[in-house]
């Protein structure tokens, strides 16, 4: 006979009960059917929180998330070589995202064919301005702006900047919730900072972690002039031109580059600080372009090898490789191989932190510097240059053809030599009485401190090296353990290079 489940563990219950009712006097315990049901429903307390203190980032984000806007940047078909891949759509934006040059993009190697990236940005004033990245318009013939409500407006790119990586849009809308700029300025590592963006097209999607680091800077994003603001707040393709808040829903960057293997967020985001982008807002409203301060030279970090050479206390400061003729460096006095030190009394710790401060203020501004030179501090006074004097900006790129003969020459380092034809010299950009071409490097201790043939070597220290024969002459002077300071000129850059010569 068939038994209901309830039935069945009732009965089985009751079975395993018997044995112990026939031994023991027990109270009987009433069935579930005879409890009040008021009994049965009493609702426990509710548990006291584990974890207080926590943010909640809620209020902020109901706030200042209507401000936050879609971006579409549509660009269309062009036709360049022929053989290259095509891209699928959105893979430009990625490869703009991580500063890669993009196949069949204009110079490429292929066709290129219309595209659609998308990307983040946010309002900055009621009457429709509209601030994101450079990255995400750049080379777009259509741009819509998608405000939190949906409704969608073509927006006219009023100027960009690629330097800063920053795009000013307008859209013809008024009334408009918009974001306050805070100041980067008074970030510091450790603060809670909020992202509100569209990644992979999730709009208005929100994270949230904190600052890791300030004053950083990409090496492989190609903008010296941004001091970025390190986070760990997860930003992925499509937050790029999206605000990074602070905890009063203040805007203190733009989320603009992640570092990956992967091509996903692996906890490094870098954002643009948002008194950078204002200034280059305000520039751009002006004049329609941002204008950047110059020194106009080649600079290299000081290494432990560079600094024993110059007698330098410490790693610290921007060594000089090369000063640009015209420049406000030339005028002011500045030399090869001097250390800039400090540039109006703060201090320059590594040679990434002298352009962006260079590089906010205005042409014509007075600054004064101080540099180590021959064992002394030295205080120069300089007028800061503008963009325009950085048309000489370095060498010339390319081969120098092929040099003229081998001199055969015996120095400490295993150099050996050649001339330079007056055409090559003007190739380079060297003086007339500039420059050798080494033709071989058989000593280890120049080997290992990276010279090699192909290498031209300018001068040793301060002085100009014009022929094997002198190179030849002032590597005699030295003697073994001396660390010489030879200014190398490889592949259109030009740097110092610290060789120490061999005992014995």
């Amino acid at each position: 006979m068939p038994y209901p489940l309830r039935s069945i563990f009732l009965l089985g219950a009751l079975a395993a009960a018997l044995p112990l009712a026939c031994t023991a006097q027990q109270t009987p315990v009433p069935a579930a059917e005879s409890i009040p049901v008021a009994a049965q429903a009493v609702t426990p307390a509710a548990p006291t929180p584990i974890v207080t203190g926590l943010p909640d980032f809620s209020q902020l984000v109901k706030q200042v998330g209507p401000a936050v806007v879609n971006i579409s940047a549509e660009t269309a078909p062009r036709r360049g070589r022929s053989g290259g891949p095509q891209m699928p759509d959105g893979f430009e934006e990625l490869f703009r995202h991580f500063g890669m040059p993009m196949p069949g993009a204009p110079g490429g190697s292929g066709p290129q064919r219309g595209s659609t990236s998308m990307g983040s940005g946010f309002v900055i004033s009621d009457d429709g301005y509209v601030l994101t990245n450079f990255h995400v318009i750049d080379g777009a013939d259509k741009v819509t702006v998608t405000l939190s409500d949906r409704r969608e407006f073509e927006a006219e790119v009023i100027g960009s900047d690629e330097q800063y990586d920053v795009a000013v849009l307008k859209i013809q809308a008024d009334g408009l919730r918009w974001l306050r700029p805070g100041s980067s300025t008074s970030v510091e590592a450790g603060q809670w900072v909020v992202a509100i963006g569209s990644p992979f097209g999730l709009d208005h999607s929100v994270t949230a972690g904190i600052v890791s680091a300030v004053g950083r800077s990409n090496p492989y994003s190609g903008q010296q002039y941004v001091p970025f603001i390190q986070t760990d707040v997860a930003i992925n393709r499509g937050n790029s031109g999206g605000p990074l808040l602070n905890t009063s829903g203040e805007v203190v960057g733009i989320n603009s580059q992640i570092f990956s293997n992967s091509g996903g967020f692996m906890g490094v985001s870098f954002a643009i600080p948002i008194d950078l982008a204002m200034s280059a807002v305000d520039q751009i409203k002006t004049t329609g372009k941002v204008s950047r301060g110059m020194l106009g030279v080649i600079m290299q970090p000081v290494t432990s090898e560079t600094a024993k050479a110059i007698n330098l206390p410490d790693n610290q400061g921007a060594m000089v490789a090369n000063v640009q003729p015209g420049s406000a460096a030339e005028k002011a006095g500045i030399e090869r191989m001097d250390v800039i030190r400090s540039f109006n009394g703060t201090v320059i710790k590594d040679v990434s932190d002298l352009p962006p401060i260079v590089g906010a203020l205005a042409p014509g501004t007075k600054a004064k510097l101080e540099v180590f030179r021959a064992g002394k501090l030295r205080s120069i006074n300089v007028v800061i240059g503008g963009d325009e004097s950085a048309a000489a900006a370095g060498p010339r790129r390319g081969s120098p053809g092929a040099p003229a003969q081998q001199t055969p020459g015996s120095n400490a380092l295993g150099l050996t030599a050649r001339d330079l034809t007056p055409a090559q010299r003007k190739q380079l950009g060297l003086d007339d009485d500039e420059g050798v071409m080494l033709a071989g490097v058989d000593a280890d201790a120049a080997r290992e401190a990276g010279l090699r043939p192909g290498d031209v070597v300018v001068a040793i220290g301060r002085d100009s090296v014009g022929s094997p024969a002198e190179l030849d002459r002032r590597l005699a002077a030295a003697k073994p353990g001396d660390t010489l300071m030879l200014l190398v000129q490889r592949g259109g850059t030009t740097q110092f290079i610290a060789v120490t010569v061999p005992k014995g």
